[in-house]
This record gives C-alpha cells, structure tokens and sequence, in this order.
C-alpha cells in the first residue's frame, strides 16, 4: 500500500489531467457569426439606412437648393439660436458638473445621496414632463407667472425658457462622468498637495483637472451634442415662433409639416454632421484614454 502511494505521489505531472473549464467562447463557429451578422445588420438597418436617406434626401434637388434651404433666414436663425442656447447651457453644466463631482467623490456630507438622485433626475423624466414643469412655474397661470408679467420679464416662449430647458435635461452629463472617474482615483495625489502647501484651487488645477481631463471632455461632448439637438422640453417651452425661438430640430419638424421635404432633411443634415463628429471626438478620446491607461499601466 505504502508502495503505490509512493508511486502516485512521484508520477510525472504531466500525467494528471487539469480540471475542465468552460471556455467563453466555446460556442460553435455558426453561433459568432449569427451574432455578429444580426449586430451589423442592426446597425445597418436602424443607423446607416437612416443617415444615408437624410442626406440622399437633403441634396436631394442639388448643391444650391441645399445651400439656399440652410442659408433661408428662418434656418439661419434657428441654427443661430441653436448654438446660442450651447454655449450657454454647456459651460453652466460644465460648472456644475465638475462642482458637484467634486464634492460628491471628495466629501462626505449629509444629503450626498439626495444630490445624486437630483443629478439622475432628468434621465428618469421624460423632456417634455420637465418643459411642462417650467410653463407651471412660469407661465402666465403659473406660481411666479403674476409677478413675472408685473416686473415686464418674459421667460417662456422667449431664449430664457429655451435655455433652462436645456440646461435641466443636460446636466448629468458631466457630472456622470466625472463621479466614477474622480473616485476611483482617490484623494492620495490631493492629499499629498495640501501637506506640501498648495492651496486648494491649486490643488485643483494642477493636480486634479490633468488627471480627469479626458472625462471632462467627453462630458461636454454629449452634452452639447444633446443640448444642440433636444427637442421635447424646448417644443413646450419655444411656442413655435418662427424666424424667434425655433431651433434646428423645431425648424425640422416646422419645415416636414409644411411638406417641404428638401428643405427639412438640409436643416436635419446639419444635425446628423454633428452626430457625426460627436461620434468622431467621441471615439477619439476613448482611444486616448485608453492609451493613457497603458502608458500608467507600463511605467508602474
């Protein structure tokens, strides 16, 4: 007996067979390139198929209809008031977005729980809910609709109701972004900072901005791609002034009803070549990101 355990305990390794595991990708050939066949033919279908009829449509009647339908007044001061309402909401989100991530990844604080809840508000009501709540508030039957008309101050169907809608549906943006980034990387580096004497907006700049700035960026992007192209809390908040507060995605619809198709899918166009570069800048910053984490990853 004591021979044979002998025996086993000395035999070559190579004789004991290792236990089975699964594999994750033990699936039959046939299987990978159905899946794959019915990812790209959703793609296809549902995203390639649309942009190629928007501009197939749009240059539809040729080079100069399309400049002319772009160029219209109405259209150019939609695409005027579209980027106006921008370059108010983004940085205002920016702000609050890099404030609040901030306080949420490097504090703890009593309704730090609410805050975040507030922030993941506008992806749980739907735009034109949240347009609805400002003609509530603003409005002429409104809560501060009396005193708004006393004081002479126009807020809804006028740049200032486009605006706030804006900024509520796009503030998570950034923010989003910015919450797992900066508490994954911790507060040692800040830490470090304030023993050796920097100040805290010191700190900020020189220590945290470098560090999360690619999210930052990213941030923005969406949401300036979604604040240029929101259409459900402006539609109730604009009126539908034409050549007023019509932006491009209301100049759309306008123009569709009217059954001047050309015309609509060369405003549609413009938005679909921001889709575009978004996606662009977008899959950008993702390929430095990550080349960023495998340069860390390698001087480590």
């Amino acid at each position: 007996m004591s021979a044979i355990t002998t025996n086993a305990a000395h035999a070559p390794a190579s004789h004991i067979e290792p236990p089975y595991v699964p594999a994750a990708t033990s699936e039959p050939a046939w299987v990978r390139l159905l899946l794959i066949a019915v990812a790209l033919g959703f793609a296809f279908l549902f995203l390639l198929v649309p942009l190629a009829v928007v501009f197939t449509e749009a240059l539809k009647k040729g080079w100069e209809a399309y400049l002319i339908a772009i160029t219209e007044e109405d259209a150019w001061h939609a695409i005027r008031l579209t980027l106006t309402v921008a370059a108010i909401a983004v940085p205002a989100n920016l702000i609050f977005g890099v404030a609040a991530s901030w306080a949420i990844a490097k504090f703890e604080f009593r309704g730090k729980s609410l805050l975040l809840t507030l922030i993941d508000l506008p992806f749980s009501v739907s735009p034109v809910i949240s347009g609805l709540i400002y003609v509530l508030l603003f409005g002429a039957h409104g809560w501060f609709g009396a005193w708004l008309m006393e004081h002479d101050i126009q807020i809804l169907f006028a740049v200032p109701g486009i605006v706030l809608a804006t900024v509520f549906v796009t503030f998570p943006f950034v923010a989003r972004e910015l919450i797992p980034l900066m508490q994954s990387q911790g507060n040692e580096e800040e830490e470090a900072a304030l023993v050796l004497g920097a100040s805290g907006w010191r700190t900020f700049w020189h220590v945290t901005l470098p560090n999360i700035r690619w999210g930052l960026l990213y941030g923005v992007i969406l949401c300036n791609a979604r604040a240029m192209g929101e259409f459900g809390a402006v539609s109730v908040v604009s009126g539908h002034i034409r050549g007023e507060t019509n932006t491009m995605p209301l100049q759309v619809e306008i123009l569709y009803n009217e059954y001047n198709f050309a015309a609509a899918f060369a405003v549609a166009s413009l938005l679909a070549l921001l889709a575009l570069v978004t996606l662009a800048l977008k899959s950008l910053i993702e390929w430095r990101v990550h080349r960023h984490a495998i340069h860390a990853t390698g001087d480590e």
